[in-house]
């Protein structure tokens, strides 16, 4: 089995030379992307071209770019069933979990293959600790897929897969998230491996921008959320107009108001998420269709508990309107993604 490690760094530390040495040791290849780390790094990269091939650029783009860089470079000179595993250079990675996601990666050809921490254990930060909870609920909501750990930098694949992640969007640390979500839409399998849980106090050599890239991580789903709640507002503002207008006619105008302002809210929705959210390149034939079907099952449920709540419950009516479209949206959140633009996947 050929084995490639793809090591992207950003102004190392002299840990690096222990890891190429050690992988160098154990038979697997190493690429290292230097991501413009500058003039005063030259020499550690001249010196770190005696253990692996070393790929660099003047100006710092990101871990997304510097992993893509490595992964076209592989895939140029490596063969379809070699096993790329790409692994930090901050030393979190032990190089005998690197060989065995490299060897499930082997085994399970078109498949991530993520090595998952343990966050139960008391040395983890709490920052690591809690980004990796919102982003596992999230990256499940979204995708449908659960995983153990979403912020894994040691992954394994065969070279056959690059062809599709090197083509995954984002440039900083949003592409590794962005592979996550490339994956069940593409039908790879995602496999896990338990390894050990290795942090650095204070994690001096990260470069990890808490908000800034939190954000970039969050990208997707929050244009997502971002397309929802405008529909929200365009829909809560016509159906307050329109229960005004319709307010003479007591439980009946309440319905006929939300069923209007459904209607137009539910047109103004579909065009967001279609050109602005997911991109959709199949035709509005297909899948105007299924959103169509959603909404109208969207409607019924989201009319039926409206007049529940203010017909039975006695629940003011704007109120109402807002429980039940809070509840809508989580379903229609995860409906639109799994099945409305489902394009890409089998």
């Amino acid at each position: 089995m050929t084995t490639v490690a793809l090591i992207p760094t950003f102004k190392p530390s002299g840990s690096l030379f222990n890891i190429l040495e050690e992988l160098r040791s154990k038979g697997i290849d190493r690429v290292v992307v230097d991501d413009g780390s500058g003039m005063e790094y030259r020499n550690l990269f001249r010196r770190a071209t005696h253990d692996a091939i070393v790929l660099s650029y003047g100006v710092n783009h990101g871990k997304g770019h510097a992993l893509k860089l490595g992964l076209r470079y592989i895939q140029e000179h490596y063969p379809k069933d070699a096993v790329v595993v790409t692994v930090d250079a901050d030393g979190q990675h032990e190089v005998d979990d690197t060989i065995r996601c490299a060897r499930e990666a082997s085994r399970n050809p078109h498949t991530m293959v993520l090595g998952c921490r343990s966050f139960d254990d008391a040395d983890v930060p709490l920052r690591s600790k809690l980004g990796n909870k919102i982003t596992r609920l999230v990256y499940g909501l979204t995708s449908g897929t659960w995983v153990t750990d979403t912020q894994t930098g040691l992954r394994a694949f065969t070279v056959d897969l690059i062809s599709l992640l090197a083509d995954v969007s984002g440039e900083r640390y949003e592409y590794e998230m962005n592979v996550l979500l490339a994956c069940p839409e593409h039908a790879v399998d995602i496999r896990e491996v338990k390894v050990h849980t290795i942090y650095e106090e204070g994690n001096p050599t990260s470069h990890f921008r808490p908000v800034r890239d939190s954000l970039r991580i969050y990208a997707g789903i929050l244009k997502f959320a971002a397309a929802s709640f405008a529909s929200f507002v365009f829909d809560f503002l016509l159906f307050g107009m329109l229960a005004a207008l319709f307010g003479s006619l007591g439980v009946f105008g309440v319905l006929m108001a939300n069923v209007l302002a459904r209607c137009a809210s539910a047109t103004f929705n579909f065009t967001l998420n279609s050109k602005m959210v997911f991109h959709s390149n199949e035709p509005v034939t297909k899948t105007a269709p299924r959103y169509a079907a959603l909404a109208v099952s969207l409607l019924a449920g989201n009319t039926l508990a409206l007049a529940i709540l203010t017909g039975v419950c006695g629940v003011p009516t704007l109120a109402a309107k807002l429980l039940v479209e809070v509840a809508s949206f989580t379903v229609s959140w995860l409906l639109q993604n799994r099945l409305v633009f489902q394009h890409k996947r089998r």
